[in-house]
């Protein structure tokens, strides 16, 4: 386990990966302090044809298998973990948290196994694992832990409103009561990666109201959008973590599709770029 102190705020900057300079935003203070690599990629570096050109990590859109899997292995060769295993769940818009405690091969099959039956949160209490969920306008998030431990979760705007990342944030918090103590979540820093901004997220009455009833109207900017990132926030201080301790990366998707994907921009028809995080064990 790595040391505890507390973790420097945080701070999402782009740079290049590999030997194919594949790019990515991360905080490298949060590597140096914890070995956390976090990382949030967008359309270049990898494999795949349009309308998925090029680095397409999800396997649900109509993509061809096998560049899924060759931009995966770019991702995490590109990293440095090309030896580490990887889950990926299977996004359902739902609530449900897989929790991994080991690194031990019945551990990682049983969380695969968990996670393809449907899951939009994935809690890491092991080294040597990787976790990656994939998006195209919906809100990635990234929680990290001075334990090292952390989580990503897959947040669209059912996600928000049913509290996934809040979720995962008490399922980290519990695994860290021992070192952490019961105000565990007011240490963590929360990454949020590109995905689609109050401008662009234009709404129905019905999901405003919603958003409006679950959070209070300061994530309704006008009478037509409904921002996802207020709401997110509002959640996460519901479960513990400092304001203070969520950083943005400022993308919205829809206005840069062509860096990241959008399913809004691109008529539902795109690949997904992705949220990865793991540790190495020292």
């Amino acid at each position: 386990m790595v040391a505890t102190e507390q973790l420097p705020i945080p701070q999402m900057t782009a740079r290049r990966f590999g030997a194919r300079c594949l790019p990515a935003l991360t905080d490298e203070a949060l590597y140096e302090r914890t070995g956390v690599r976090i990382a949030f990629t967008g359309r270049e570096g990898g494999v795949s044809l349009a309308p998925y050109a090029s680095l397409n990590l999800g396997n649900h859109v109509g993509d061809e298998p096998e560049a899924v899997e060759r931009n995966r292995a770019l991702l995490l060769e590109a990293l440095d973990a090309a030896d580490v295993p990887l889950v990926v769940p299977s996004q359902v818009h739902g609530d449900e948290v897989v929790s991994i405690d080991a690194v031990s091969s019945e551990a990682i099959d049983e969380a695969r196994a968990a996670a393809r039956a449907g899951a939009d949160a994935l809690v890491v209490t092991a080294p040597d694992v990787a976790a990656l969920l994939c998006f195209a306008d919906c809100v990635p998030v990234v929680i990290v832990s001075p334990t090292g431990r952390f989580a990503v979760a897959h947040a669209g705007w059912r996600g928000v409103e049913n509290g996934v990342a809040a979720k995962a944030v008490r399922a980290l918090a519990r695994a860290d009561a021992a070192e952490l103590g019961p105000d565990a979540a007011g240490t963590y820093n929360v990454y949020v990666g590109p995905h689609i901004h109050a401008s662009c997220f234009e709404t129905g009455a019905d999901v405003r109201d919603r958003f409006a009833t679950r959070f209070g109207p300061a994530c309704i900017p006008d009478d037509r959008h409904v921002d996802l990132l207020e709401a997110l926030t509002l959640g996460l201080e519901e479960a513990g973590v400092a304001r203070e301790r969520v950083a943005d990366a400022g993308v919205c998707t829809v206005c840069a599709h062509d860096e990241y994907f959008s399913y809004r921009a691109e008529g539902g028809v795109c690949g997904r770029h992705g949220a990865v995080a793991f540790r190495k064990a020292r």
